[in-house]
């Protein structure tokens, strides 16, 4: 309950005001990364994250910890939010907005996703063509382009 509270009160903040809290401990530009994580049914991995802006929907992921290489760091971040293991973890995109860093890469899971976090209030493995509502086109998109990368690699290798 309390979790679902501080989540729309931080989706309510204005964007500008969310982007200051942020950046109070990180004074100089700020690293995350997010992992497009996919099944052997060709399913995405996604969470709907409680301190995301509108939706919440989106793949898992955070900020680094210092001194933490970007592959470390997501591995550490969907361990501790979902309890899986990455396997074949490539670097698929790095996005720049402003003072910010995005690191996007692509992987496997190992094992069995389960929400281990406040920070989550649910996750599910979905097909492209069913992504929960909010999805933005940019994350369709990015799902679209590991998938025919995937499935081009897989039938090459036939």
């Amino acid at each position: 309950m309390l979790r679902r509270t501080i989540g729309k009160l931080w989706k309510l903040l204005p964007r500008s005001a969310r982007v200051r809290i942020v950046r109070i401990s990180q004074v100089t530009f700020t690293v995350s990364v997010a992992a497009i994580v996919i099944n052997d049914k060709k399913e995405v991995l996604l969470l709907n994250h409680v301190l995301r802006p509108r939706s919440g929907w989106g793949f898992p992921g955070g900020f680094l910890d210092a001194n933490e290489s970007p592959p470390d760091a997501i591995r550490r971040e969907v361990r501790e939010e979902t309890g899986i293991e990455l396997d074949d973890l490539k670097l698929s995109r790095s996005l720049v907005r402003g003072r910010h860093l995005e690191l996007i890469f692509s992987a496997r899971p190992i094992g069995t996703a389960t929400v281990l976090t406040a920070e989550i209030y649910e996750l599910g493995w979905f097909r492209p063509d069913s992504l929960p509502d909010g999805v933005t086109i940019a994350q369709a998109m990015l799902i679209g382009e590991v998938l025919s990368r995937e499935f081009d690699n897989q039938r090459s290798e036939n």
